[in-house]
């Protein structure tokens, strides 16, 4: 009894700051999508004027880039997560904001990539959806509510919240150990952004593929009846 309940209160505390974090994100810490069109362009070198036009390259190179963000924001993490862990678990709530949204903006920036942009709400639930799918939650077709997204967003926050809590709490308890806890948090951030940054790109890069299927498959099917795409 006495062990459960320091585990039930962390992982209320847990819960709440990564709710706190991601909502936060959501609202505010956004990747702006023309400057990082720019950052494509220049430091990456894709040869694009819009994201429509990452259907046009090879998804080889798009891996390429995805997997230069996912290790971009790992690094980030990791020396985030060094500099509050030396606090141990008094740093971790802050700790558990920031790497919210270094993770999200990850995400943002995956999804990006894959030339899926988050303008309009169905577009929002979309990436809230991904999000979820990094986080091990399946999000049931009766929960989306695409049409509401200002009410959609918060509930797959909390279920994000609710189910990476458990697995947050089980890892970071080391960071009770004052001098461990500075590398121990610098790996587990570390690791939480490269799981989070892998499932997400695969998510984007399955939906990626499947439309690239649909517009070849219309192209051909146009094709064959003597109609030229517009």
């Amino acid at each position: 009894m006495g062990e459960t309940a320091p585990k039930s209160w962390l992982r209320a505390r847990v819960e709440k700051a990564l709710v706190k974090g991601l909502t936060s994100t959501y609202s505010k810490v956004q990747v702006d999508p023309e400057r990082f069109l720019i950052q494509l362009r220049t430091a990456y070198r894709l040869p694009i004027s819009g994201y429509h036009g990452t259907y046009s390259l090879e998804i080889e190179e798009l891996d390429v880039v995805a997997d230069d963000v996912v290790r971009g924001g790992m690094k980030l993490a990791a020396a985030e997560g060094a500099g509050f862990g030396l606090g141990g678990l008094i740093t971790l709530v802050p700790d558990l904001g920031i790497l919210s949204a270094i993770t999200m903006r990850t995400i943002q920036k995956l999804s990006l990539i894959y030339g899926f942009q988050f303008n309009t709400d169905n577009e929002i639930a979309e990436l809230w959806i991904a999000a979820a799918s990094a986080a091990g939650v399946d999000i049931s077709r009766e929960l989306i509510e695409k049409e509401f997204v200002n009410k959609f967003v918060p509930r797959v926050i909390q279920r994000i919240a609710a189910s990476a809590s458990a697995d947050v709490v089980e890892r970071w308890t080391g960071r009770m150990i004052p001098v461990a806890s500075s590398v121990l948090g610098a790996g587990l951030n570390y690791w939480f952004v490269r799981a989070w940054g892998q499932r997400a790109k695969a998510h984007f890069r399955q939906r990626h593929l499947l439309l690239r299927s649909k517009a070849n498959d219309a192209t051909l099917s146009s094709a064959a009846q003597g109609i030229l795409p517009a």
